[in-house]
C-alpha cells in the first residue's frame, strides 16, 4: 500500500505527463499549421489537413483549438516569437563582438526567405479583411520589430552612428528584402538578387564608420623623474 507521500508523487508525475502530452500535441498542431501555410496556401488549409500532418486525431485538434482561425494566429505568433527571440540572440552578440552592417543584411535576407516571408504573403490578405485576425496578430509583430531595432541599435551603438537613421536603414532594409522575395515566386535567379543584395550593402555600410581601434601609446616620462632619469627615457625611446 503506498503512503500519502508516494501517493502524491504519482499524482504529481501523472500531472506532470499529462501537461507535457498536450504540450506535444499543441506544439505538432501549431508546426503542422505553419508547414502547410508555406507548402499549400491560407485558402487550401484545412483542420482535418492540419490534424493528419500532425498526426492528430480532429478531436485533440477540436480540444487544443476551438477555430482554425485561432490555430493560425496562435501558429504564427508561436513562430515569430521564435523568430523574435533569435533576433534577441543575435543583438547581444552584435553588442558583444562588433559585427558589420553587411552581416545584419545577410542575416534578415535568410531570416526573411528562410519560409518566414512566404507564410507572411499567406496571411496577410486575410489581416487586411479580417479585423479580429488583425488584432490578434499586431502585439507579436510589434515584438518582431523591436527585436529587429535591437539589432540595429547595437551596431549603431558601437559605430557611433545616429538612432533615427540607423532606424531609417533598418525600415528602408526590411522593405527591400519583402519586395525581393516576393519577386522570388515569378524569378528564379539567384545572381539578380545576390546583384542587388550587393548594391545594399554597400549603400547601407556608408551610414556606419568603421570601429576605431584603440592604440596602446607609451607613457610619457612622469613628472616626478629626475632630468637625468628623462633624458635616458628619451635616449632609449630614440633608438
Amino acid at each position: 500500500m503506498l503512503s500519502t507521500v508516494e501517493v502524491k508523487t504519482v499524482a504529481e508525475r501523472r500531472r506532470r505527463s499529462q501537461h507535457e502530452r498536450t504540450a506535444e500535441t499543441s506544439a505538432r498542431l501549431l508546426n503542422a499549421t505553419i508547414d502547410l501555410l508555406h507548402d499549400n496556401g491560407f485558402s487550401r488549409l484545412s483542420t482535418p489537413q492540419i490534424a493528419a500532418h500532425a498526426g492528430v486525431s480532429r478531436g485533440a485538434l477540436t480540444h487544443h483549438f476551438s477555430s482554425k482561425e485561432e490555430l493560425i494566429t496562435d501558429a504564427i505568433n508561436d513562430m515569430l516569437e521564435r523568430v523574435t527571440a533569435d533576433l534577441h540572440r543575435f543583438a547581444e552578440d552584435i553588442a558583444r563582438r562588433g559585427g558589420s552592417s553587411d552581416e545584419i543584411v545577410d542575416y534578415i535576407w535568410q531570416m526573411m526567405s528562410d519560409r518566414l516571408f512566404y507564410v507572411t504573403m499567406e496571411y496577410l490578405p486575410e489581416a487586411r479583411h479580417n479585423d479580429e485576425f488583425k488584432e490578434r496578430l499586431i502585439p507579436v509583430v510589434k515584438k518582431f520589430h523591436a527585436g529587429l531595432d535591437a539589432i540595429w541599435m547595437a551596431l549603431a551603438a558601437r559605430r557611433g552612428a545616429d538612432p533615427e537613421k540607423t532606424r531609417t536603414v533598418m525600415n528602408t532594409t526590411m522593405c527591400l528584402v519583402r519586395g525581393m522575395i516576393a519577386q522570388t515566386v515569378l524569378r528564379e535567379d539567384p545572381g539578380y538578387f545576390n546583384e542587388m543584395l550587393a548594391f545594399w550593402k554597400a549603400q547601407v555600410a556608408q551610414h556606419f564608420p568603421e570601429e576605431i581601434a584603440t592604440e596602446t601609446r607609451p607613457a610619457s616620462p612622469s613628472r616626478s623623474q629626475s632630468p637625468a632619469a628623462r633624458a635616458s627615457a628619451a635616449t632609449v625611446a630614440g633608438k
